[in-house]
């Protein structure tokens, strides 16, 4: 077929002078097709010199112009129209096409849907624009570390510090959002994700992460994927469903692998001779040059990332709820005591009562505590001081009448100290002596006070006696148990200890607080 000859070369073959048998001896072409070029362009007068700078296709388009030229018997659709529609929620080409059939007049014939399906990806890609096939618009956001670092300088010490970057990326828009974090623990991960919704201003229905521990437990080829209890916590406040690329499928999240690659270019690359002591300092500049980066032009398509963000996509994002996620842990299977309460870092919770003996999951954020059984919440509680060690919170509705499920305070422990008897009430008050803080001598004196149970008031009261005409300046259940456990709260005097040679060793005084 005279379409496929080579023009250009069979020009240049003749102007090297060479004849058209010998053109067709060497190329192998037949010598009519030779000779048809040849006769085609001393027609229009082409020679070789006008032709030398151009394209084999733009040689063929000069020598036989209108051949090849296709002529579509179908009613051509409006591609720009399509490619804008395409990019709503909902809209498909199966749609868009079906409105193409429709809208076309009876006297014209109408493309099938799988002509209409190839036609337009070949208008994406003569177009410079991306398919929107596989991405909508206020969809989904892809989310990833980046594999490259940046360091922070310590200016008191000189030492450097790995600083790691979140990269985030809307991959109908390709609108991007990069965080600094001193590590990619599950606190820095959640932490970045809410500084990104904020970034965005709204939220989309699917996260697309990588496959990290922070977000997801396990990803089998078969069967359900099991997130991080923490991470689906955090897209569920945001009203988002959390759906990580497939295990070595990096084309699963090419939006933000593309972005991560970008992000060593104008952040890492950009920031390249600049010092940074402070992760707010360096956290500023990144902002400034993500901000460039989104508003730097595309190269094949209209616009840049800000400008389809703003025109197209931020519309359709979903509200952010009214308050941010606030970064919470969880600890699984604490048991709830005989009181009512449940312990963390070292102070009581109350729960309701019925679930005595119960093992419980604890929701802990910076100012509350939550209490959950299953999957439903128990009860809640502001979260008592770091510094706070040994005090309750306790909600009167979580515990029955009477006075046993009272949380314990000082007045209450001398009141049954009182109870016993002046030497026990006088033990307690020693013990209270002893501590900064009431809270501190709670379990002291209570140890003592639960021997009544053990031994009977009456031999505590004696055994209490006893000890305080002793030594020992306060003292406790260590010293009163073995006055009881051998009797000598009976006969009202202790033996003398029997002397020891064997080198110096403290006695119980000296460890129970008495004079040194």
């Amino acid at each position: 077929m005279v379409r496929k000859i080579k023009a250009k070369l069979v020009l240049q073959l003749r102007n090297q002078g060479l004849s058209g048998r010998s053109i067709a001896s060497a190329q192998g072409i037949a010598r009519n097709s030779i000779q048809a070029v040849l006769d085609a362009a001393d027609r229009l007068g082409v020679v070789w010199d006008d032709v030398a700078e151009l394209s084999e296709a733009e040689v063929y388009a000069a020598v036989f112009p209108g051949r090849g030229v296709h002529e579509s018997v179908f009613a051509q659709p409006d591609w720009p129209r399509v490619h804008a529609e395409l990019a709503r929620v909902g809209v498909t080409l199966k749609l868009l096409h079906q409105e193409y059939v429709d809208a076309a007049s009876m006297a014209q014939a109408t493309m099938s849907y799988d002509r209409f399906c190839r036609l337009y990806g070949e208008h994406a890609a003569v177009s410079g624009a991306t398919s929107r096939v596989g991405h909508k618009a206020g969809r989904s956001i892809e989310v990833d570390w980046s594999g490259p670092t940046m360091q922070l300088l310590d200016p008191t010490t000189g030492e450097l510090s790995r600083v790691y970057l979140f990269v985030a990326c809307l991959p109908f828009s390709r609108y991007a959002f990069v965080e600094a974090s001193l590590d990619m623990k599950q606190e820095s991960w959640l932490r970045a994700h809410t500084a990104m919704f904020a970034f965005f201003g709204g939220s989309v229905p699917r996260l697309v992460p990588d496959n990290l521990k922070t977000g997801v437990i396990s990803h089998p080829k078969e069967g359900e994927v099991v997130l991080n209890d923490a991470y689906r916590e955090m897209a569920a406040h945001y009203s988002a469903a959390v759906l990580p690329g497939r295990v070595r499928h990096p084309r699963d999240k090419s939006g933000a692998e593309n972005t991560v690659s970008h992000v060593a270019t104008w952040v890492i690359a950009g920031l390249r001779h600049e010092q940074f002591t402070s992760l707010a300092q360096l956290r500023l500049r990144i902002r400034e040059q993500i901000d460039a980066y989104n508003r730097e032009p595309f190269q094949k398509r209209d616009g840049s990332r800000l400008s389809v963000f703003t025109a197209e996509e931020k519309p359709l994002l979903q509200a952010l709820p009214a308050a941010p996620f606030e970064i919470s842990t969880w600890v699984y299977k604490r048991k709830v005591n005989a009181n009512a309460h449940v312990v963390w870092a070292k102070n009581f919770y109350s729960v309701p009562f019925s679930h005595i003996g119960a093992l419980v999951d604890l929701r802990v954020t910076e100012t509350m505590l939550e209490v959950y059984r299953r999957d439903e919440r128990l009860t809640s509680h502001l979260l008592l001081p770091a510094t706070a060690s040994n005090q309750y919170r306790t909600n009167e509705a979580d515990l029955p009448e009477g006075r046993s499920f009272q949380a314990w305070d000082r007045g209450r422990i001398e009141e049954w100290a009182a109870r016993v008897g002046p030497a026990t009430a006088a033990v307690t008050a020693k013990i209270f002596e002893t501590v900064f803080i009431d809270e501190a001598g709670f379990d002291a004196a209570l140890a003592v006070l639960k021997l009544s149970r053990r031994f009977s008031p009456a031999r505590l009261e004696a055994a209490c006696a006893l000890a305080l005409r002793g030594p020992i300046r306060s003292p406790r259940y260590a010293h009163l148990r073995p006055i009881l456990d051998t009797g000598q709260d009976k006969t009202g005097h202790t033996p003398e200890p029997e002397p020891d040679d064997g080198g110096y060793v403290r006695g119980g005084a000296y460890y129970a607080g008495g004079t040194r």
